[in-house]
C-alpha cells in the first residue's frame, strides 16, 4: 500500500517537491531541521583553513572551515540548497546543490584551484595595439618545435586582444599553442551546453541558471534475450532549468520530448515559495502532447484523431497559522482531450500541529480524480524521467472511465537523531478502479505490443487500515527506508458490463475480490561513495494482493516490483561549471507511488514490462 505521509500536490505536482529516493516510496516527514558538513581541499589534497562556505536555501547559512578544512552549517530546514565555496586567492569552486533531509547530515565537499595556477585556462584578449595586460614575452621564448619562430609570426601569435577582456573571464583557448582547437567532441559538447546555459542566464537573471540536459536512450523487454533487439529502443531527450527570483522562491521550467512512431512532448514550469514564509505557494501548469504515426491497429483505432493532448493548472499553499500550526490546500485542475465531459478538478486539505520540535501530527483529506493514460502526460521532475512512449486503449466498447478516490488520514510522527518514524491511519474510497493490462492477447484483436496496454474498470473498493514508515541514516553516505501499512478491503459495486465479462476471461483476479487482507511492504536503500562519485538506489516492494498476470488463478497472487539506478560521476577534464554523469536504470515499477493515490493503481497492473533506460546527464 503506497505510503500516505504528508500533504502535497496532485500527481503531476507531488514529484518536483520531494526529494527524487524518496517519492518513489513514501514522503518522510520533514519538520525538524538537517545540516550540511564537509570538508574544503586544495587541488594537492591538502586541507584548506579560512574557506567561507555558503548554503541558500530554505534557510541562509555561513560557516568558516578550520584547520582540518572541515566544515559544519546547522539548523537547515529540510530542502535543496545551493552551497557555495569562496577563499581569496583561489579560484570558486562550481555551486552544487544539495538535498538536506530532517534529522540528518549531508555532505558536501570541495576542491579549490589556486588563482594563477599552471593549469588555469588563460584569457584571449583580441585587438591590435591594446595596452594593458601582462608584458609580452620575448620571441626568444618561443619554442623550437617546427612552427614559423620569426618575429613576426611569434608577434601575431601573441597578440593582445582588450576587446574581449570584459566580455569573457576565462576562455580555454591557450594564445601560445597553435593546437588550440578543441579535439575532444566530448569537451566541444560539454562547453558548447555550458556557454549557451551561461549566456542565457545573463537574459532573465543575474544569478547563474541552474539546470541539466539528459541524453538517454530507453526500451522495453521481458526478457534477457529482448535486450539485443536495437529496434526497441530510443532516445530521449530531457531538459530542466531554473533560477531563483531573489531571495523569496524559485521557477523552474522541464521539457522532455521522444520521437519515433510514437512522438511525444511534455513542457512545465513552476514557481515555489521559499521558507521561512508565512505563506509557502506552489503554483504552475503543464502541457503534453502524445501523436502515433506507427502501424499498430490498436493504437490507430484508440487514437482517431491521431493525438492526445492534456493540460493542467495547479496552486497549493501552505499557511503557517502559528509557529505551532500549519494549513496546507490547494487544487489541480487537468483536462483530457479524449475524455467527454468536464475538467477533472482534485482539492486537497490538510493541516499540522507541532507537538513538540520533533513531534507532529497531520490530518490530510483530498479528492483526486484520475484519467486513463494519466502517467503517459505527467510533467518530467526526475534525471531518469522518460517521457510517454506507450500508447493505450480502452479494453472494451465501456470506454474510458475515470477514476475517482477520497481518501482520510490521520499520521503521527516523531524524529530522532538519525531517524525518522510514522504511524498512519487511513481511509479510502475508490470508484471505477483502474486495472491496466500488458500483453493481453485474444480471439477477435491483434495481439498487444510491449509499447501497448488496455484499460478497464475493474469495480468500486473501499479500504482502512494502519502504517508505519521508519527512514534511517546508518551512515554518512548510507540511508534507507521501510514502510509497511496493513489494510481491510471491500470490493462493492462490480464494473460495467463489457469490462466485467472481459476481465473475467483474461484476468480473473482483477474482479470479484470481495473482501480481502492487504499487507504491502517497500523498501527503498540509497548510498554514494564519493571516492569513486557513484551513486546507487534499489527499491523493492512486496504485496500479497498483485493481480495474477499468468490469468490462470481468480485469487490475488503474492508479487514484486523492483527500481535498480546507478549513476555515476564521469571524470571529464576542463568542465569548470558542469558535470556529466553516466546512468543506467532498470525497473518494472509502473507508477510512481504517490500521495494520497489508491494502492491498487500500481497492484492490478498484468505484466508491467521492464524498463531499460541509460545515457548522459550533464548539469550545469
Amino acid at each position: 500500500m503506497a505510503a500516505l505521509t504528508m500533504v502535497g500536490p496532485a500527481d503531476a505536482t507531488a514529484q518536483s517537491r520531494v526529494a527524487e529516493a524518496a517519492a518513489r516510496v513514501t514522503q518522510l516527514a520533514a519538520a525538524t531541521t538537517g545540516s550540511i558538513g564537509g570538508v574544503v581541499l586544495d587541488d594537492r589534497g591538502q586541507p584548506l583553513d579560512g574557506v567561507v562556505v555558503s548554503a541558500l536555501g530554505g534557510s541562509t547559512a555561513f560557516a568558516v572551515t578550520d584547520r582540518a578544512g572541515q566544515f559544519s552549517l546547522r539548523s537547515l530546514s529540510p530542502g535543496p540548497y545551493l552551497v557555495r565555496a569562496h577563499l581569496s586567492g583561489y579560484l570558486p569552486a562550481r555551486t552544487t546543490i544539495v538535498d538536506v533531509r530532517p534529522s540528518s547530515r549531508t555532505s558536501s565537499s570541495f576542491t579549490l584551484r589556486r588563482s594563477g595556477a599552471d593549469d588555469e585556462p588563460r584569457v584571449v584578449e583580441a585587438g591590435v595595439g591594446g595596452t594593458g595586460g601582462a608584458a609580452v614575452p620575448s620571441p626568444v621564448d618561443a619554442g623550437a618545435d617546427g612552427r614559423d619562430e620569426s618575429e613576426t609570426a611569434w608577434r601575431l601569435r601573441h597578440l593582445r586582444r582588450p576587446i574581449l577582456r570584459d566580455a569573457v573571464a576565462r576562455a580555454e583557448f591557450p594564445p601560445d599553442d597553435d593546437d588550440w582547437f578543441v579535439t575532444d567532441s566530448m569537451q566541444f559538447v560539454g562547453r558548447a551546453v555550458e556557454s549557451s546555459a551561461r549566456l542565457a542566464s545573463s537574459l532573465f537573471t543575474a544569478d547563474a541558471l541552474e539546470g541539466q540536459v539528459n541524453l538517454l536512450t530507453t526500451g522495453a523487454f521481458d526478457d534477457p534475450s529482448q535486450l539485443l533487439q536495437l529496434d526497441r529502443t530510443k532516445s530521449v531527450a530531457f531538459f530542466s532549468v531554473g533560477a531563483p527570483v531573489g531571495g523569496h522562491g524559485d521557477w523552474v521550467v522541464r521539457a522532455a520530448l521522444n520521437q519515433g512512431d510514437l512522438s511525444s512532448w511534455i513542457l512545465a514550469g513552476n514557481y515555489v515559495v521559499r521558507a521561512p514564509a508565512t505563506h509557502r505557494y506552489t503554483a504552475g501548469m503543464s502541457y503534453g502532447l502524445q501523436r502515433y504515426e506507427g502501424g499498430n491497429a490498436l493504437a490507430l483505432a484508440a487514437v482517431p484523431d491521431a493525438a492526445r493532448n492534456v493540460g493542467s493548472v495547479f496552486a497549493f499553499d501552505q499557511w503557517a497559522l502559528s509557529p505551532r500550526l500549519t494549513v496546507e490546500y490547494g487544487a489541480n485542475y487537468a483536462h483530457y482531450d479524449y475524455l467527454q465531459g468536464p475538467g477533472l478538478f482534485s482539492p486537497q486539505l490538510g493541516a499540522t500541529v507541532s507537538l513538540t520540535p520533533k513531534t507532529r501530527i497531520r490530518a490530510l483529506t483530498t479528492r483526486q480524480l484520475s484519467a486513463p493514460g494519466r502517467e503517459e502526460f505527467l510533467p518530467p521532475s526526475r534525471a531518469e524521467f522518460v517521457p510517454p512512449q506507450r500508447t493505450f486503449s480502452p479494453l472494451t466498447a465501456a470506454g474510458f472511465r475515470t477514476e475517482s478516490v477520497q481518501h482520510y488520514e490521520v499520521a503521527v510522527e516523531r524524529s530522532m537523531q538519525q531517524a525518522t518514524i510514522q504511524v498512519r491511519a487511513f481511509h479510502q474510497r475508490v470508484d471505477d478502479q483502474m486495472t491496466t493490462l500488458f500483453g493481453v492477447r485474444s480471439d477477435d484483436s491483434p495481439p498487444a505490443t510491449l509499447g501497448h496496454y488496455f484499460l478497464a474498470s475493474a469495480g468500486d473498493v473501499t479500504l482502512r487500515g494502519l502504517g508505519v514508515t521508519l527512514s534511517h541514516e546508518f551512515a554518512e553516505h548510507l540511508r534507507g527506508a521501510i514502510d509497511y501499512s496493513l489494510g481491510a478491503a471491500e470490493w462493492t459495486d462490480t464494473p460495467p458490463v463489457a469490462d466485467l465479462a472481459a476481465l473475467r476471461t483474461l484476468m480473473p483476479s482483477a474482479v470479484g475480490r470481495g473482501s480481502e487482507r492487504v499487507h504491502d511492504l517497500t523498501t527503498w536503500l540509497e548510498t554514494q561513495v564519493p571516492r569513486t562519485a557513484t551513486r546507487v538506489f534499489v527499491l523493492y516492494r512486496v504485496s500479497n494482493a498483485f493481480i495474477d498476470s499468468t490469468g490462470a488463478s481468480p485469487n490475488p497472487a503474492l508479487d514484486g516490483r523492483f527500481d535498480l539506478q546507478l549513476s555515476q560521476r564521469l571524470p571529464f577534464r576542463n568542465f569548470l561549471h558542469a558535470e556529466w554523469e553516466a546512468l543506467v536504470a532498470v525497473r518494472n515499477v509502473y507508477r510512481e507511488t504517490a500521495l494520497h493515490a489508491s494502492p491498487y493503481d500500481e497492484l492490478l497492473v498484468a505484466r508491467p514490462p521492464k524498463l531499460l533506460v541509460g545515457g548522459l546527464t550533464v548539469k550545469f
